[in-house]
């Protein structure tokens, strides 16, 4: 009896003149001769009335054999084409692989994993039917409920799917499908993916809330009161907000009062090349962290998103535009799920290689390093530490070489003239190229001239770096880094052994000799302040470094 209603009450309510386009191919299969019945399995079958009363050509196989199965697809393959919305629907006993998904027909013998390639139904062919029809395809599917491996290779059960952009996915069990696909699925301006969620069915792949199958009646209302009529016609159509929806008010009320505000949003609508994209990544419900994490694969792929804030501004959609047309996807600058997986997955491997690129250059300069200390700082005295020093302001023995010559100042003062030494003393305060020259021309045998010419030397590199060392500190500020980031940073710079000194967020002389060293050990220029690649590369590496 409800069968028979829901018939009649859609043949009424559609317009005479149905989509002829519109295409269903359901396989419903309860009763297995190798295998345990499927509860309700054939009950989506009945679908076929209403499906077709709401203009879909359909094409229904209940119980069907390996056979059954074939000449039912080849029929819905040569159709497929020329439809604009497609459903297809499968219930019964499914099995799978780490690759592939199938759906088993009611003769099969067995479950292995030739007996499936040969003669069961893959989930990778019907995708790839229905990833031709972006936006307007559904899949529903009702497996049994066993799971569990069946033998090495296959296991009982539905596998992961891959699912294309623009195709919508509902499971449930095979009663809830059945229920689902007969009472609901043909009904005209339903919302589909609310609609799914209320009847307990998981919603997988392109999920826009506006998502109607069967689109609203285009026909004469048998209403006498025209205007309400159409008042309740254009509330369901901005409810729906489709361009579908727009369409048919649009069809069935062309000079209506609301005719130009629907000419206006299906313009809109239009305008919007990427639409479906948009409405696949907004389903994907993205929090702010996963935003940023998005922006940090793809500033360490080189993908430059003009910040790390977890806002998808232009900067950001054109880098995502540039990572999909360089990666062989339409180049929307919207994500899917898929694509989240790949780009993540590329970022983790580039993070890897940069990382073994580092610890081989950081060998060779330590290399370098250790082979020059050999020949100058080892010897413990006061030329040779210098001479390191010069070479290696940075080196793995800058500390020990400075704490020795810090010996030797410390012994200078004690055996100095007095005059001479508080003559260095009025030096080392000022701290200035001027106060060292003064200090030479009147004790240019003093026990501190080297020192002398070697705070010279130093000062007149830094003032020789100064505009550089002004851009990068500004660079540094401008990324407002607070203090549990720049703890996490000295932390971090600690694990990899490049000794920052105390982890306090205070970014002194040996935080930034330790910034200084990571730098270089990566191959960027040394200047010891941070830059949003070096902090995006700085996190990432230390996933996968050691300390040394």
């Amino acid at each position: 009896m409800r069968k028979l209603f829901l018939s009649t009450a859609l043949a009424l309510c559609l317009p005479i003149s149905a989509n002829a386009d519109d295409l269903a191919l359901i396989v419903a299969n309860e009763n297995y001769d190798e295998f345990p019945d499927v509860s309700r399995g054939d009950n989506a079958a009945q679908a076929s009335d209403g499906l077709a009363a709401a203009g879909f050509q359909v094409f229904t196989r209940p119980d069907a054999s390996a056979a059954d199965i074939a000449g039912a697809l080849g029929d819905f393959l040569d159709e497929a084409s020329k439809a604009d919305r497609v459903a297809v629907i499968l219930t019964g006993r499914f099995v799978h692989t780490d690759r592939e998904t199938w759906l088993l027909p009611v003769d099969a013998q067995a479950a292995d994993l030739i007996s499936v390639s040969t003669q069961a139904l893959p989930m990778s062919l019907v995708m790839t039917v229905l990833a031709g029809h972006q936006g307007q395809a559904v899949l529903l599917l009702g497996p049994d409920d066993d799971t569990g491996a069946i033998d090495d290779y296959v296991s009982a059960g539905l596998g992961r799917l891959d699912i294309p952009q623009g195709v919508t996915v509902l499971t449930g069990s095979p009663r809830q499908i059945g229920d689902f696909a007969e009472d609901r699925l043909p009904l005209p301006g339903m919302a589909l993916v609310s609609q799914a969620e209320l009847a307990g069915l998981d919603v997988a792949g392109f999920a826009a809330r506006d998502l109607v199958l069967v689109p609203q009646p285009t026909g004469e209302a048998p209403d006498d009161n025209k205007v309400d009529a159409e008042s309740a016609f254009w509330d369901a159509t901005t409810a729906m907000n489709t361009e579908a929806a727009y369409r048919a008010y649009l069809d069935r009320y062309p000079n209506g009062a609301n005719a130009a505000t629907a000419k206006s949003r299906l313009d809109e609508i239009l305008a919007e090349p990427n639409r479906i994209a948009r409405q696949t990544e907004e389903s994907l419900n993205l929090t702010r962290d996963a935003r940023r994490q998005i922006q940090r694969d793809l500033t360490l792929l080189e993908y430059n998103t003009r910040g790390i804030d977890g806002i998808f501004g232009p900067g950001t959609r054109g880098a995502l535009s540039r990572w999909q047309g360089e990666n062989g996807f339409e180049a929307t600058g919207y994500l899917t799920r898929d694509q989240i997986v790949r780009l993540d997955a590329q970022a983790d491997r580039r993070s890897a290689e940069l990382e073994a690129e580092a610890e081989a250059r950081r060998a060779q300069l330590e290399q370098a390093d250790r082979a020059y200390w050999a020949e100058t700082g080892a010897a413990g005295d006061e030329p040779g530490l210098r001479a390191y020093l010069k070479r290696y302001p940075d080196g793995v023995f800058a500390e020990v070489a400075q704490d020795r010559l810090d010996v030797f100042e410390d012994q200078k003062r004690a055996i100095a003239a007095e005059q001479d030494r508080q003559a260095w003393d009025r030096a080392v305060q000022a701290n200035t190229e001027a106060a060292y020259r003064d200090y030479l021309v009147a004790y240019p045998k003093g026990a501190f001239e080297p020192e002398a010419r070697a705070r010279i030397a130093e000062l007149t590199t830094q003032e020789q770096e100064t505009p550089d060392r002004d851009q990068a500190r500004a660079a540094e500020e401008a990324l407002g880094l607070p203090l549990p980031i720049r703890k996490d940073i000295e932390g971090r710079l600690n694990a990899m052994g490049f000794k920052p000194g105390p982890v306090d967020g205070v970014f002194d002389q040996k935080t930034r000799r330790a910034i200084r060293r990571y730098q270089s050990a990566r191959n960027m220029e040394p200047t010891g302040f941070l830059r949003e690649e070096t902090v995006v590369q700085l996190l990432a590496d230390s996933l996968f470094s050691r300390p040394r």
